[in-house]
């Protein structure tokens, strides 16, 4: 059994302001080492279940040379490997080989969630909305949709509760969800403490992988529309003469294609 962990670092417990998430905030260094356990937490759990490969992919954008590299090495599990540095939401080399299942560890809400802890969709483009077809989603929905593109479902989602609550409405009641913090705003949490979560992220990988059929791949029925908002009119030219892609309303541009990869790439680059 493929493996593939897609990581993010907004959703693991004991990490709440941008400090510890940026490659040059003070708690960086901290954050690193809560990430990188439950990511190897993940890798346990999935190897419980007989997974024969697994491979993590960095998805957090920290900053420069952090970028999509926050991953301790010195500390992760060798029952992986791992995709450094690579473009975000590019990583399709497992996809392609036949993978069995993703999971989805450290994941945070979409932007405007007033429970979700560090809420945003794609902190470097400050769009405040997108929609797949008529899906309102975020990150979680992205790196579902790209999965589902390859016929790959997404069957276990971590982070803090309303990032549960999104992907569990999206991709349907058999979804595995470990909440491992609470919001109590953008930037407080009631947290489980890290030792707790991960061996709940752990139990949670392995049930997770016992009945893949549980939770179908994300498919956006084609053709597909990709709607996204932002949150002021100086980031609409960005988008103009885009073959496939209208500007729709001031705030708002639509990309229509046949599939969901198609109208990605129209709107995402490399």
């Amino acid at each position: 059994m493929k493996i593939l962990i897609m990581s993010d670092m907004e959703g693991v417990s004991g990490i709440v302001t941008w400090s510890q998430v940026d490659a040059d905030g003070a708690g960086y260094a901290e954050g690193r080492r809560l990430y990188t356990e439950e990511i190897n937490a993940a890798v346990r759990g999935a190897r419980a279940a007989g997974a024969t490969e697994v491979v993590v992919v960095d998805c957090h954008g920290a900053g420069g040379d952090r970028s999509f590299n926050s991953l301790d090495p010195e500390l992760l599990d060798p029952g992986c490997d791992w995709v450094a540095h690579h473009p975000w939401s590019r990583y399709t080399e497992l996809l392609e080989d036949g993978c069995d299942a993703c999971l989805l560890v450290g994941m945070h809400a979409r932007a405007g969630t007033p429970d979700g802890v560090m809420c945003h969709t794609i902190s470097t483009t400050r769009w405040r909305n997108l929609w797949f077809n008529d899906d309102l989603v975020g990150e979680v929905g992205i790196n579902a949709a790209l999965c589902g593109h390859y016929g790959v479902p997404c069957v276990l989602v971590t982070g803090d509760e309303a990032t549960a609550r999104e992907s569990t409405a999206l991709l349907g009641p058999g979804l595995t969800t470990v909440s491992v913090k609470r919001g109590l705003s953008r930037y407080s949490a009631r947290n489980i403490p890290p030792v707790r979560a991960r061996q709940m992220i752990e139990d949670g990988a392995k049930a997770s992988l016992a009945d893949l059929s549980k939770v179908k791949p994300y498919v956006p029925a084609d053709p597909v529309t990709i709607t996204i908002e932002v949150d002021t009119v100086d980031k609409v030219p960005h988008f103009r003469g885009r073959p496939g892609v209208e500007v729709v309303e001031p705030l708002k541009v639509a990309s229509r294609a046949d599939t969901w990869m198609q109208a990605w790439d129209q709107v995402w680059g490399w």
